[in-house]
């Protein structure tokens, strides 16, 4: 078993991040793996489960076990077969503006370490100002240069 931490920061401001997370409608708008979430809940809480879709195809179920909405902090379990990962997340208001979040995720060392640059990623993503009114780009979206 391996745990390993990610953080990131940026300019949303922490209810932003923590309202990101907490609508699982939304991972798909900032988690660049996640393709869709299937779950009856609108909102994490303990207890709630479901499937997160890759677009590499992969299928994972998924366990909400804690949740604290005041600090902005929660853990889910994420499982693949014989393959678990434990996620911790939290959102914190960071000095001069923003936000910072961090993630740490334990599970078996291949699995964990893989994952790490992914989650980095998405973490960037997540704290980024963009609006989520409507899809965020896709990975592989790329904005055009700015004309001269």
């Amino acid at each position: 078993m391996a745990t390993r931490t990610v953080s990131r920061a940026g300019p949303a401001a922490p209810d932003t991040v923590w309202e990101r997370y907490a609508r699982p409608a939304l991972w798909s708008r900032w988690a660049p793996h996640i393709r869709r979430v299937d779950t009856d809940a609108g909102r994490i809480a303990p207890g709630v489960r479901g499937r997160v879709f890759s677009y590499a195809g992969v299928r994972v179920r998924f366990t909400v076990e804690w949740v604290d909405e005041e600090q902005r902090r929660w853990t889910w379990r994420v499982g693949l077969g014989p393959l678990v990962l434990r996620l911790r997340h939290e959102v914190t208001a960071v000095p001069g503006g923003g936000s910072g979040t961090r993630l740490i995720v334990s599970g078996p060392l291949p699995v964990v370490v893989l994952y790490r640059p992914v989650a980095a990623w998405a973490l960037g993503r997540l704290v980024a100002p963009r609006s989520l009114n409507g899809p965020g780009p896709r990975p592989w979206h790329r904005s055009p240069p700015p004309s001269a």
